[in-house]
């Protein structure tokens, strides 16, 4: 490319040279020819004025005019001929001071198809490049900025009470044994949820830069959906939920890494208990196919607004309904969620209506993790 171009560069200078070169003869002989003439046929008539006569009589002088007059005319030619390629050069030369100074909105109109229109593009593709650095630069400083926040008060909501009740229990030697046991189970459970929130924070942390590696193995995921919904059990009896595991086959094996799926599900399971109370019942249902599995998790509880289904799975993104009460989370557990299923090159999609809320996973049968591209986080709740 860059040979091409300096090729076509150098071409066009010939090029001009040559043609300036061509009408300065021209012009040349044309005077030559003529004023010679002209001398000659003035003196002849004896009116010849002194400068024809000084033209015929004095030969090397005249030859040096012409040569400084052809000089001048090649001079001349060809700066015309160059001047549309020394403006385009000037305007180059502004549009690269002002992004030097920091004016990342300047371009340059590219004319034509030459070298240095092939500059003016990829000035323009430099600043696009750079303007769009900049923004992932603020993106990146936005999100920091956001993890901090978000960490910082989701941390201190659980310890604040846990601080709270064992500086009640170090300090009131009289309370009641009911009393203090309630107090202990309340910063035990405060606890948990701290060290829950911990766990996402570190499990987000690795999954997005890639710091987890894929152990895959065969996995029915049939029984893995059945163990889980066991292990929830003290959960959804503690929200008054019931719960079914609903398969067209009884069992199904799937190439996956089994902690991984092991993590999604019991993230989709536990937002299903947490925002499904109201429903009074959580559906896991499994259609197996040849190639693909898709598992749908459904709760009958609150109703996500249309215009929030778009960002269910943005790091730590909640809804409105989960920011003012007791159910609201890292806003980790959807994101860890999403990636997974991209690890695993499957999908993942949420609805949400009156008929209820169902998270839609697709997983591949036959998943080859050498060809798979991993995806990168897309979101939470």
């Amino acid at each position: 490319m860059k040979s091409n171009t300096s090729k076509k560069y150098h071409t066009r200078v010939v090029t001009n040279i040559l043609f300036s070169t061509v009408i300065t003869c021209l012009i040349e002989v044309f005077l030559v020819a003529n004023l010679s003439m002209l001398a000659d046929y003035a003196i002849n008539e004896g009116s010849g004025s002194m400068l024809l006569v000084l033209i015929a009589d004095s030969g090397t002088a005249v030859v040096l005019v012409y040569v400084l007059i052809g000089i001048l005319l090649f001079s001349l030619s060809f700066l015309a001929l160059q001047e549309k390629s020394l403006r385009y050069i000037g305007r180059i030369s502004d549009a690269m001071e002002n992004i030097s100074q920091g004016d990342l909105n300047t371009s340059v109109d590219v004319v034509g198809d030459d070298e240095f229109s092939g500059m003016a593009e990829n000035l323009n593709k430099m600043v696009a490049e750079i303007r769009e650095l900049m923004d992932k630069e603020r993106e990146s400083e936005r999100t920091k900025n956001e993890l901090i926040t978000n960490v910082a008060h989701d941390l201190r909501t659980p310890l604040t009470s846990i601080i709270g009740y064992l500086e009640l229990l170090s300090g009131r030697q009289d309370l009641p044994e009911q009393t203090r046991r309630k107090y202990i189970d309340i910063a035990y459970t405060k606890a948990k949820r701290l060290e829950k929130l911990i766990e996402d924070l570190f499990g987000f942390t690795k999954l997005n830069y890639g710091k987890i590696s894929m152990n895959v193995g065969k996995v029915d995921i049939v029984k893995l959906l059945g163990q889980l919904l066991e292990e929830s059990y003290p959960s959804f009896a503690d929200k008054n939920l019931s719960y079914e595991l609903q398969s067209n086959v009884p069992a199904k094996i799937i190439t996956a890494d089994g902690n991984l799926l092991a993590r999604l599900f019991d993230n989709l399971i536990g937002n299903a208990i947490k925002y499904g109370a109201d429903g009074k019942r959580v559906l896991v249902k499994v259609l197996a196919e040849e190639e693909i599995v898709t598992v749908q998790v459904i709760n009958y509880g609150y109703v996500i607004p249309a215009e929030e289904l778009p960002l269910i799975f943005n790091k730590f993104y909640r809804v409105e309904h989960s920011r003012s009460s007791s159910t609201g989370g890292t806003g980790l557990g959807l994101a860890i969620a999403k990636n997974i299923v991209d690890m695993h090159g499957g999908t993942i999609d949420v609805a949400s209506d009156t008929d209820g809320t169902v998270f839609t996973v697709r997983l591949q049968v036959n998943f080859d993790v050498n060809r798979e591209n991993f995806g990168t986080i897309g979101g939470k709740a």
